[in-house]
């Protein structure tokens, strides 16, 4: 069986070391890296520090609009797919990556599986929504993480035949590589920061991003944060452009630490000891729970509903200051943590559900 795997970003890096490294012991698989994710602290330190094989292929496709980028992978990707005629392609997550990934082998008659299917944030505003909409109705092989992602599976009239509750391979990852963070990292160090003594903040979703109005409401929110708590902010390449944009003041005081993107191991350590993050990605939302750290979710809504009932998330969408530091206030206030008995993401067993799907499915046909 061969297998092309598509990774792009960040929070790929992260799914794909941990099944790659299972995968390959029963499959050939190829690795491509469309390039959408090209700044080596956002993309060459994960393969370093995780261990995933260099890429088979690497596209360079760079930055540019949604249209653009997707077009330019689509194209590339297509090429490879010509020369390796693979058995399967397996894509993961929302990304431009993956929709491409997922559009270029359907075209060609080749079976997609799509790691995170049936997610939804009902907010088709969002590229990443339209992204993971159009990857599941164009996949054979839909991998869930939770019973939400498959009954929003089964409500679009999914065949049961294609859909697997495999769990989240991201708690997979957190299992593996939690000791390794523990033992490896010397962020808090370098940082000054104790543990539960300091806020994490990371921005980079196109619907802030995007809009004036919500970066200067996450960006005061921040700062005057900061001024309460020593807050951490690892920063995306490009919040940063939009912020100096938008005339904010981007730089470190001796509260409020602005720093490169970090590694996974680092990232991971910085979650697992602060007493709150906040953010706007899908992915550190859910990390964050594994870490056992209660978590700020500046958005309109959340494709993990889970975390919001259980009490480990709660949304304050940034359109008004006053509205989204009572949020993160009141987190940070909650003196007993909630409950930690249910877990809707499986037990860490992801990677081999994945690869045994994967190896059992060989009869199904391409989605039409």
């Amino acid at each position: 069986m061969k297998i092309v795997t598509i990774v792009g970003a960040r929070p790929q890096f992260i799914k794909c070391a941990a099944v790659s490294r299972e995968l390959r012991k029963v499959a050939s698989e190829v690795l491509v890296h469309t390039g959408q994710h090209y700044d080596a602290n956002m993309s060459d330190v994960f393969f370093a520090e995780l261990g995933i094989p260099p890429p088979d292929y690497g596209l360079g496709i760079g930055s540019g609009t949604h249209g653009q980028q997707t077009g330019n992978m689509l194209v590339g990707i297509e090429k490879v797919l010509l020369t390796e005629r693979p058995d399967w392609v397996l894509v993961y997550g929302d990304t431009n990556s993956t929709l491409a990934g997922a559009l270029a082998a359907v075209k060609l008659q080749i079976p997609v599986a799509h790691v995170e299917a049936g997610l939804r944030s009902f907010n088709k505003r969002m590229p990443e929504e339209i992204n993971r909409i159009m990857t599941d109705h164009a996949s054979t092989l839909l991998l869930a993480p939770s019973l939400n992602a498959v009954e929003n599976l089964r409500r679009e009239s999914f065949s049961e035949a294609h859909i697997r509750h495999v769990g989240d391979v991201m708690y997979d990852a957190i299992l593996f590589y939690r000791d390794s963070a523990l033992t490896t990292s010397r962020v808090l160090r370098t940082l000054g920061l104790r543990p539960r003594q300091y806020v994490l903040a990371t921005i980079h979703r196109a619907e802030n991003t995007a809009d004036p109005v919500r970066m200067n409401v996450i960006w005061n929110a921040i700062t005057r944060l900061s001024e309460e708590m020593p807050l951490v902010i690892p920063m995306h390449p490009r919040t940063k452009l939009v912020l100096e944009r938008y005339g904010a003041h981007v730089h470190s005081t001796s509260s409020l630490l602005v720093i490169d993107p970090v590694g996974y191991l680092d990232m991971v350590m910085l979650q697992a000891n602060s007493r709150l993050v906040i953010t706007d990605s899908g992915g550190i939302q859910k990390e964050s729970f594994f870490c056992r750290t209660p978590c700020v979710t500046l958005r309109d809504e959340t494709e993990w509903p889970e975390l919001l009932q259980l009490g480990w998330n709660k949304l304050a969408p940034p359109t008004e200051l006053s509205t989204v530091l009572d949020v993160i206030r009141d987190a940070l206030q909650q003196t007993q943590l909630p409950d930690d008995q249910t877990f809707p993401y499986g037990t860490g067993d992801a990677v081999p559900q994945i690869v045994k799907a994967l190896s059992e499915a060989t009869t199904l046909k391409v989605a039409a």
